[in-house]
C-alpha cells in the first residue's frame, strides 16, 4: 500500500518500534492528567478513549477500556500499544512490537493513527483478531484519531468504537437480500417452468434439480444461523464417528454436479486416505465446502481445484488446492472478519473456517502459497477428541 511505504520512508521501522522510558511516559501521563476536567471528560465517553504520544504508547485512558480489561488499572497500560494492551494477534510478531509486523501494514487502526500523530484527522475502520485465552476473537472497530498539541508536544486522542454489530449486519443484509434472495428467484423460476412439463423423465430431473435448490438455500440460512451462535459461544457440537475420504468425497461430488456449465474441475485425490476420527459432521461439513467453495471462486474458468485428506500421526487432515497463488496483501488479511476481495458486506468463508475448526472441532488451519502449486488451504483434526468421548462414543 501506498501509505505503508510513505511511513516506512518518514519514519523508518526502527523508528517505528522506538518507545520512551517509563518515567518518560510518566512525565508525559502527568501532563495530560493535570489538564482540568480531562478525566470526568473521558470517562464521560461510551467508547475506549486514548492518549497516545508519538511513540503511539498509551499515556492516558479511560475506564471504557480498563473495563474492557477486567482487574487492570492506568500504570497496567502506561506505555503500552493499543495493539498489545488489545491482545492482537500480530502484535507479538516482531520484538518492536506493535506497528512493526507485516501486518500492520494492512490495519486500518494503525493508518489512523499515523495520520493522527502527523497533525491530521483521520478515521478509518480495522479487523482485529484477538487472543482469547487458547482462541481467537474478531472485532470490528472504527478508529478516530485527532491530534493536539500539550505544551509544545504532539498527542493523538485516539477513540474506538466497537462496529461488529454494524458489519454482521450488512453481511447478513447482503446474504438475505442477495444470495438467498437468488436462490428463492431460481426456486421460483424452476416451479413455473414445472407448470409445462410434461415428459415424466424431464419431471423426474427437474424434481431432482428442484431438491438440490431448496436444499442449498436451507443451508445457506442454517450457516449464517450457526455462524451468529458461534460468535456468541452458544453453538451446540454434535459428535459423530467420521471417514474421512467419504466425506470428502461426498462434497466433491457435490460441486461437481452443482457445475452445469463446465466452469471448474474438482477432483479428489486418489491416494487419499479414509481415516475414521471423531468430530462434528455438521460442522465439519461446513468447513470443508467454504474450501471448496474458496478455492473455486478463486480460480479463473477450467481451472482444476484438487482436495485431498490424509492421516498424519495422531491427526487426520484434508486440504484444498486451487492454481492461482493468492497475493500477499490477501494473506495478511484473510482470516478476519469481513475481509473479502470479493467486495463490501462478504469476507466470511475463511473466517468461519477458522473460527469452527479453532473453537469447536479442537483442530488448527494453515495455507501455503507458491508460484508453482499455487494456493493450499490446510486444516488438521485430531483422530481423538478425548473431552467428547462419553460411554455413548467408547469402543
Amino acid at each position: 500500500m501506498e501509505s505503508s511505504s510513505v511511513f516506512s520512508i518518514e519514519f523508518g521501522v526502527n523508528t517505528l518500534a522506538e518507545r520512551l522510558s517509563r518515567r518518560e511516559v510518566e512525565a508525559q501521563a502527568n501532563l495530560i492528567e493535570k489538564l482540568e476536567g480531562v478525566r470526568v471528560a473521558f470517562n464521560a465517553l461510551p467508547h475506549i478513549t486514548m492518549v497516545l504520544n508519538r511513540q503511539r504508547q498509551i499515556i492516558f485512558t479511560n475506564s471504557a477500556l480498563l473495563d474492557l480489561l477486567g482487574d487492570v488499572n492506568i500504570e497496567t497500560v502506561l506505555g503500552v500499544r493499543p495493539g498489545e494492551v488489545l491482545r492482537c494477534i500480530h502484535a507479538n510478531n516482531e520484538t518492536g512490537g506493535c506497528g512493526t509486523t507485516e501486518s500492520c501494514r494492512t490495519c486500518g487502526a494503525f493508518f489512523a493513527l499515523m495520520n493522527g500523530l502527523q497533525g491530521k484527522l483521520d478515521c478509518q475502520d480495522c479487523r482485529i483478531s484477538v487472543r482469547a485465552g487458547d482462541s481467537f476473537r474478531a472485532l470490528d472497530v472504527r478508529v478516530l484519531a485527532n491530534p493536539v498539541e500539550v505544551e509544545g508536544q504532539i498527542f493523538s486522542i485516539v477513540t474506538m468504537t466497537d462496529i461488529s454489530h454494524e458489519k454482521r449486519r450488512k453481511m447478513l443484509e447482503r446474504i438475505f437480500f442477495h444470495d438467498v434472495m437468488n436462490t428463492a428467484s431460481g426456486l421460483h423460476g424452476l416451479l413455473e417452468l414445472g407448470r409445462d412439463v410434461e415428459d415424466l423423465e424431464e419431471a423426474k430431473h427437474l424434481l431432482v434439480t428442484l431438491e438440490s435448490v431448496a436444499s442449498g438455500l436451507v443451508d445457506e440460512i442454517a450457516e449464517q444461523r450457526d455462524l451468529i451462535a458461534a460468535e456468541n459461544d452458544e453453538l451446540k457440537v454434535t459428535p459423530a464417528y467420521i471417514r474421512s475420504r467419504e466425506l470428502l468425497d461426498g462434497l466433491v461430488r457435490q460441486f461437481a454436479a452443482s457445475d452445469q456449465y463446465g466452469r471448474w474441475s474438482v477432483r479428489l485425490d486418489g491416494r487419499s486416505d479414509n481415516a475414521t476420527f471423531l468430530s462434528s459432521p455438521v460442522l465439519l461439513r461446513r468447513v470443508l465446502k467454504n474450501m471448496l467453495k474458496n478455492a473455486v471462486e478463486a480460480s479463473p474458468p477450467g481451472a482444476v481445484i484438487t482436495a485431498g485428506c490424509r492421516k498424519t500421526g495422531d491427526w487426520v487432515e484434508f486440504w484444498v488446492n486451487n492454481p492461482v497463488p493468492m497475493s500477499r496483501e490477501v494473506q495478511l488479511q484473510v482470516f478476519k472478519r469481513s475481509f473479502s476481495t470479493k467486495g463490501e458486506g462478504r469476507g466470511i468463508g475463511t473466517y468461519s473456517m477458522k473460527l469452527l475448526t479453532e473453537r469447536y472441532l479442537n483442530g488448527r488451519i494453515h495455507f501455503t502459497v507458491s508460484a508453482e502449486t499455487g494456493t493450499t488451504f490446510v486444516v488438521a483434526y485430531p483422530l481423538d477428541n478425548k473431552e467428547w468421548k462419553s460411554e455413548e462414543f467408547a469402543g
